[in-house]
């Protein structure tokens, strides 16, 4: 191999390496290069593109051929980070694109390169942030809420209690005490499970071992529902160490999925755990690096969830349960908001829904 074929492969292997999508066109129009990274944001394979005209490859996405067109024509860089969204089979994935001339060292222009960037994890964490936020404002005006309610609350129950000792046994008047008792201790239920949304914590942090966790939710969940023939699949990858979290906050986050997911599946149902480490971006306070993230999926195959419901998931007070308070995945997406990690869900109805926790992989 000689001198030039070596500094050609080096390149040539520099571009392949790449996590951003690298296409280059030439002078004519037609792709002469497209990196794996782009094959995978594009869903193109090198082999389809490589000669075709870039404009007939990319004729639904009309920015990117006019981004293209104008950087050939008049040799200006242009970026756009907002308005492009490749569809990939079924999936519209969000991506930013940059056009730039490609130059020879005398100056000469031999073509046009586009860069893409996958937006997906990005514009995820900007949901999180903002449901976040939309939580911490909820979260104040509940907590004085709350606050004001206890108070009288607990006067009605004792006065409750004084009155059914007063009553004769006999009396047919100590059953509606015992429902005013019974409801009083459910609204301070309520209360509570606003005051822990709203209230901020001190985590208690330490090395935990997230299968042991989660097997034992699952065991747990197996005796809950004998009889109810429902299986439970557990994919967990065994490269993960223990990581520093909350096991308490984090039991209660799992133990909530989980349940959710068995009351979503009839008999014959599944229910799919499964673990593994992705590269992506972490909640992380300003100065601290990057971190990879440890996934959690919670999948089941009920009937899934509607998308007009599927947005509201996690507002407090909403739920499709007859008996629920529709606090319980407000009080989720905050314990993983605490770890800064992110919590997302997918439902396609009629096939299930799956929810997915990221949490730092902090050791």
């Amino acid at each position: 191999m000689t001198q030039e074929e070596k500094t050609q492969e080096f390149y040539a292997n520099i571009i392949d390496s790449v996590g951003d999508g690298v296409i280059v066109i030439d002078t004519t129009g037609r792709v002469a290069l497209m990196n794996p990274a782009a094959e995978e944001i594009t869903g193109i394979s090198r082999r389809q593109a490589q000669g075709n005209l870039f404009s007939a490859l990319f004729r639904d996405v009309e920015i990117l051929r006019e981004m293209a067109e104008k950087t050939a024509a008049t040799g200006m860089s242009i970026s756009d980070h907002e308005n492009i969204v490749i569809r990939k089979a079924k999936h519209l994935t969000p991506v930013s694109a940059t056009t730039c001339p490609l130059m020879l060292a005398s100056g000469e222009m031999t073509g046009t390169i586009l860069i893409l960037r996958d937006l997906t994890s990005i514009r995820d964490l900007e949901d999180a942030v903002r449901h976040a936020d939309r939580l911490s404002t909820l979260g104040t005006l509940a907590a004085g809420l709350a606050h004001e309610i206890k108070n009288p609350l607990g006067g009605i129950k004792g006065a409750a209690q004084l009155l059914d000792l007063e009553l004769p046994e006999e009396s047919e008047l100590r059953d509606n005490v015992r429902i005013m008792v019974r409801e009083v201790e459910r609204v301070n239920r309520i209360v509570e499970e606003l005051l822990a949304l709203a209230s901020p914590r001190r985590l208690t942090l330490a090395p935990v071992n997230l299968h042991k966790v989660l097997g034992d939710i699952v065991t747990l969940q197996k005796r809950a529902t004998e009889g109810r023939k429902i299986s439970f699949l557990q994919q967990f990858d065994p490269s993960i160490p223990p990581i520093l979290v909350d096991e308490g906050l984090l039991t209660q986050l799992f133990l909530n999925l989980i349940k959710n997911a068995v009351e979503a599946v009839d008999d014959g149902g599944l229910v799919r755990i499964t673990s593994r480490v992705i590269s992506d971006y972490s909640l992380t306070q300003k100065g601290e690096r990057r971190s990879r993230m440890v996934a959690v999926e919670v999948s089941d195959d009920g009937p899934g969830i509607p998308k007009e419901q599927l947005e509201q998931l996690f507002t407090p007070f909403f739920t499709t349960k007859a008996k629920g308070t529709g606090l319980g995945l407000a009080i989720c997406q905050k314990i993983v908001s605490e770890h800064r990690g992110m919590i997302k869900v997918e439902s396609d109805p009629g096939k299930g829904t799956t929810f997915t926790v990221m949490v730092p992989l902090i050791q």
